[in-house]
């Protein structure tokens, strides 16, 4: 072997761990390069769910349910159930402290709805409690179809939590547009740019969930109350 080849070789074999870490630094970029534009594209198919305006439902259901935490919710839920949409409403997330009452100080004018056809659960505390809960009561009612009222933000995962917890029951999604949103371009509000990427990311955990659960996985299986089972909404006392 020549002077020349026996200096050379030290060298390749120096040369080697750098080409490897720079192949490995390139397919972490390549990964993470492609994770960015796919999560990108999800938030652009996920914004493409969301209504801009406000429409009525087109076909009546049997019930009504409305998931507490936006404004406005409640009070088009009620304008719903007036206008013939449904049988029942049932208002899911209801603090425990609260009573009709409460909701008919805020709501004077629908007592008497409030009064005869409307249902309080006070037990969820989540999306995926709402889904447990509002699935019992329609358990209860025998009830087939449904009309969800949420905000539009929060409506696909609503809907997928409801279709996995009633996959028989027909679900008509009635979005909530909020002030915020009629006003300004979500785009030009951190707050709401803030929101959004929030409820994409609780959005994708709960379409995963969901799919492991189809094929038989739960990597976080519901807890249950060992009292859940007479465990009913609270209906407003009737008179």
């Amino acid at each position: 072997m020549s002077e020349q080849a026996r200096h050379d070789k030290p060298e390749a074999t120096r040369q080697t761990p750098a080409r490897r870490r720079a192949r490995m630094l390139a397919a972490v970029v390549a990964a993470a390069g492609i994770a960015f534009v796919g999560a990108g594209l999800g938030f652009v198919g996920f914004l493409s769910q969301l209504r801009g305006v406000e429409t009525k439902p087109a076909s009546n259901a049997d019930g009504i349910v409305v998931l507490t935490g936006g404004s406005s919710r409640i009070s088009d839920a009620i304008e719903l159930l007036a206008g013939g949409y449904g049988k029942r409403l049932l208002i899911s997330g209801v603090h425990p402290t609260n009573g009709v009452s409460d909701i008919s100080r805020s709501l004077p004018d629908s007592q008497r709805l409030l009064t005869c056809c409307v249902d309080l659960d006070r037990s969820a505390v989540n999306t995926r409690s709402n889904a447990s809960e509002t699935r019992r009561w329609v358990d209860e009612q025998g009830f087939h179809s449904l009309i969800v009222v949420t905000s539009n933000y929060h409506m696909p995962r609503a809907i997928v939590e409801l279709s996995h917890a009633m996959p028989d029951t027909t679900l008509i999604p009635f979005a909530v547009i909020g002030d915020k949103w009629r006003e300004e371009p979500w785009w030009t509000s951190g707050a709401t740019l803030r929101l959004l990427l929030s409820e994409y990311v609780k959005y994708l955990a709960a379409e995963a969930r969901v799919r492991l659960a189809y094929i038989g996985l739960e990597p976080f299986p519901e807890a249950v109350d060992p009292s859940a089972g007479s465990a009913e909404p609270k209906r407003p006392p009737s008179g």
